[in-house]
């Protein structure tokens, strides 16, 4: 089982967090507390209410500030969690995600979504109604773009005829596909080399709330699904599962941590390789304690070490 932490790189006490001696130290909890992963999100302009209704979050350019997680580590897989494909030009992410994955020595974990925020959609010049389609093309100029040599595509907002993106990737990122609609799975089956989903939770919008897995069979059978789109369009290999158990772990012994141990190991039962956590950070000292506690009453005792 590997694990993939949020660093808290959003505007909340900015001074905490956004400066190069502070994402040196997390970064250095994290190795130490033998953390495979650490994610941010993306929000370039987040709806003002949604903010500040109590489950609005929002971070840094999700690239440029792995760039900097990844020049204080040497080992930090660095996650997507996740980028929302509409809101650029795919050439662009295509760009992007290459730079941040070559020069990190190949530890980019690019988790896509098809997004959910009409407002900000719009805020960036984006069709909130064509956001599936607008992922499905991103999806396949990745593919393009990373590859060696020309590159001849026609999209719904672009036509590109005999470019050449750089740099070339001999080995690409894997694709982990957020979300549990029906239309998510399909994606995850016919593009991804992984999916991202997640639990049913109180104060979860309606929309988030109605396709999100409510069970660990919920869970199974929707895996089950990516697996049968797998075998259509021929694809094998690994394929990875990320997301965190329905019970939250209490940190700093507030709460049963074996219950939540025990719920990873059915997770991993259920097929999940990756479990994915958030940290209360009330301030970084508190980040780091909490890092720590996590590497020793959790990641250790699941690996048994």
């Amino acid at each position: 089982m590997k694990f993939t932490l949020e660093i808290p790189l959003g505007v909340v006490s900015p001074d905490a967090f956004q400066s190069l001696d502070s994402i040196a130290e997390m970064a250095d909890a994290f190795e130490r507390a033998k953390v495979d992963a650490v994610f941010v999100t993306d929000h370039p302009a987040p709806d003002t209410n949604w903010l500040h209704q109590g489950m609005g979050h929002d971070a840094l350019d999700p690239f440029a500030a792995l760039a900097f997680v990844a020049s204080a580590s040497r080992s930090l897989m660095l996650h997507t969690n996740i980028v929302v494909a509409g809101y650029r030009n795919p050439f662009l992410l295509a760009k992007s995600a290459a730079t941040l994955h070559k020069i990190s020595g190949g530890r980019l974990i690019l988790g896509m979504g098809a997004g959910y925020q009409k407002v900000e959609f719009e805020a960036l010049g984006s069709d909130f109604h064509r956001r599936g389609k607008l992922f499905d093309e991103a999806l396949e100029v990745l593919r393009l773009a990373w590859s060696a040599g020309p590159v001849s595509r026609e999209g719904m907002d672009f036509c590109a005829l005999d470019v050449e993106p750089r740099p070339a990737l001999e080995q690409a990122p894997p694709i982990w596909i957020g979300g549990s609609s029906p239309a998510a799975l399909k994606r995850a089956g016919k593009y991804g080399d992984g999916w991202c989903p997640f639990f049913a939770v109180s104060g979860m919008s309606k929309a988030n709330r109605d396709i999100a897995v409510t069970s660990l069979q919920d869970l199974i059978e929707r895996r089950e699904q990516i697996e049968d789109v797998r075998q259509s369009e021929g694809r094998s290999g690994n394929f990875d599962i990320s997301t965190g158990p329905p019970v939250k772990v209490g940190f700093q012994g507030k709460g049963d941590v074996q219950q939540y141990i025990d719920g990873v190991g059915e997770m991993g039962e259920a097929g999940v390789n990756w479990i994915s956590a958030m940290v209360p950070h009330g301030s970084r000292a508190e980040y780091i304690e909490n890092v720590q506690w996590y590497g020793e009453e959790v990641i250790a005792k699941v690996r048994g070490s």
